[in-house]
């Protein structure tokens, strides 16, 4: 292209990227040749890379493409980042992992972006490992107990904030509950798992929330082994009223059932409507998040700032503070009561 204008390669970058550089008469020239030769311009990855930038973020989650668009939380987060995004006149860049380390590895690696924000990682470190050794910042939104001081984080004290709804339940005189979450331990399949304890969860989110209510539970006398962990394949409120149909046919069903999120409280909610009116046993229900379905469905649940979250996120990526502690942001939650909890039954 250079050699057919008569022009060196930098003059006729600058004819794309630097017209001012350029007489108008030369710039016009080039151009024409180009249309002519059908050349499109400068590679824009490889003018990236010499820049330095990319200008897009990358988020980081641990599930289907499809899932950023159908998710309820995650379609509200995303509208925050997405947000933030447009501020800084900067791109999004979803990077759902596969199941196989080895590709989402690869995925992590070959991403174009200038950081990500880790926004849901089973076990998060090694996607951190790799974003360190590609040298990009992050942010996560999922707190570690061994973060350095330096890494950003926005989130919420999910122990704290599923101790309260839990605490709720428990006030309500029950103590036959079955907890339920997605995923909770790699390759588990659907049901009630023996699980030794909440430690043996990877997922830091799931762990948090299930901390929190076994330890409003162990406040009134339930222990960890007298408690039903329930598995869910996938955030999904159909499997979620799959795996609990049979919960309610066992000599002593749960009183209670305590989601990590709306989305499989209204699968336990679809469960219970699903049976004949005569066998509909009172059980008491409650999610995590607060999505625009939950007061609909009457849910008690614990409220988040999906869209702030999303966009702190965005904001601690692409306009780090110059204070390392302000990169710390915990959001509020609150309690909200609604019809879905109620007393124990009486027999």
């Amino acid at each position: 292209m250079a050699d057919a204008v008569g022009v060196s390669r930098s003059t006729v970058s600058n004819a794309y990227s630097r017209p001012d550089q350029l007489s108008a008469a030369l710039r016009e020239r080039i151009l024409d040749a180009a249309r002519q030769l059908g050349y499109p311009g400068p590679n824009p990855t490889a003018r990236s890379l010499r820049r330095g930038f990319v200008g897009s973020i990358g988020v980081l989650f641990t599930s289907q493409l499809s899932y950023a668009f159908t998710d309820p939380f995650a379609v509200r987060f995303l509208a925050g980042v997405g947000a933030a995004a447009e501020r800084h006149g900067t791109s999004m860049l979803l990077v759902p992992l596969p199941p196989a380390v080895t590709d989402a590895r690869r995925a992590v690696e070959n991403a174009a972006v200038d950081g990500f924000c880790v926004y849901c990682v089973a076990d998060e470190e090694w996607a951190l490992d790799v974003i360190r050794q590609r040298g990009l910042p992050f942010v996560s939104t999922a707190a570690r107990d061994d973060a350095g001081a330096d890494e950003r984080f926005v989130g919420i004290d999910e122990r704290a904030a599923a101790r309260s709804v839990a605490a709720h339940v428990a006030g309500l005189g029950h103590r036959r509950v079955a907890l339920l979450a997605d995923s909770v331990l790699p390759d588990a399949p659907p049901g009630p798992l023996s699980l030794a304890g909440v430690d043996q969860v990877p997922h830091p989110t799931t762990r948090g929330r299930l901390s929190g209510f076994a330890d409003a539970f162990a406040e009134v006398g339930v222990d960890w082994a007298e408690l039903t962990v329930v598995n869910v394949p996938g955030n999904s409120r159909p499997a979620a009223a799959t795996v609990v149909a049979g919960l309610f046919d066992q000599p002593a069903p749960p009183t209670a059932v305590l989601a990590g999120s709306d989305v499989l409280a209204l699968g336990v909610l679809d469960a219970l409507a699903a049976r004949p009116a005569h066998d509909r046993p009172t059980v008491s229900v409650t999610g995590f998040d607060d999505i625009p379905g939950a007061a609909a469905a009457g849910l008690t649940t614990v409220r988040q700032p999906a869209e702030e979250k999303g966009r702190i996120a965005a904001e601690l990526l692409l306009d780090p503070p110059a204070d390392a502690a302000a990169g710390h942001v915990l959001l509020p939650t609150a309690l909200v009561v609604r019809g879905s909890t109620g007393p124990v039954p009486r027999s």
